[in-house]
């Protein structure tokens, strides 16, 4: 059932695109990261940022669509009982968002996402991984996005969302029969509230 509504919430707002004129907007904010699901290695928020960009039709009513493309840096933060450590997640986030304008200041958004894992390394007392360990991690992620924007002048907004994903951040089974000690092996779920600010055209 999750991954019917991501799909309608997803590929739905797509239609929307075959309006003349076009809004399109820059942002960029911080990321408040963690992960669900994770009690037994005490994981913590990461602070992160996000940069990306929109574009959606001109709304006439009250119902509109955007799609976006942003940069977000993801992760969490750990202690265990025999080490502690950060994991560091890049996403490239592809958001697809019905709108409901209630005026010219103020708009509220909900729908779909999908992720792509651009990279991933640990840095933690049990070893430290400056490259990349793709291959420990799900490289597709999805769930839902809502949130909400205030425009103020001059094609300037502020906004907040969060971000609820329905994929498990770790692969489930440990490649090759092996796992890094400092990679903790867990089934848990990205959550990520973004407050940014931007500029639409």
């Amino acid at each position: 059932m999750k991954k019917l509504t991501f799909y309608l919430l997803l590929f739905f707002p797509l239609h929307g695109f075959a309006q003349p004129g076009l809004h399109i907007g820059i942002k960029a904010g911080l990321n408040f990261a963690d992960i669900t699901n994770a009690s037994e290695i005490k994981a913590d928020k990461r602070t992160g940022y996000m940069l990306g960009g929109y574009i959606a039709p001109k709304a006439k009513k009250t119902l509109g669509f955007r799609s976006e493309l942003i940069l977000s840096r993801q992760g969490y933060d750990y202690k265990s009982s025999t080490n502690t450590g950060k994991v560091n997640l890049d996403y490239l986030l592809l958001p697809q968002l019905i709108t409901l304008n209630f005026s010219k200041h103020l708009q509220l958004q909900i729908g779909g996402q999908a992720a792509l894992l651009l990279n991933a390394n640990v840095d933690s007392t049990n070893g430290n991984n400056n490259g990349s360990l793709l291959s420990y991690f799900k490289k597709f992620d999805y769930g839902l996005a809502a949130g909400g924007e205030i425009y103020l002048f001059l094609g300037l907004f502020a906004g907040a969302r969060i971000n609820i994903s329905f994929n498990s951040v770790n692969k489930e089974a440990p490649l090759g029969g092996n796992w890094p000690n400092f990679i903790p092996r867990i089934n848990a779920k990205n959550n990520v509230v973004q407050l940014y600010a931007g500029w639409r055209l």
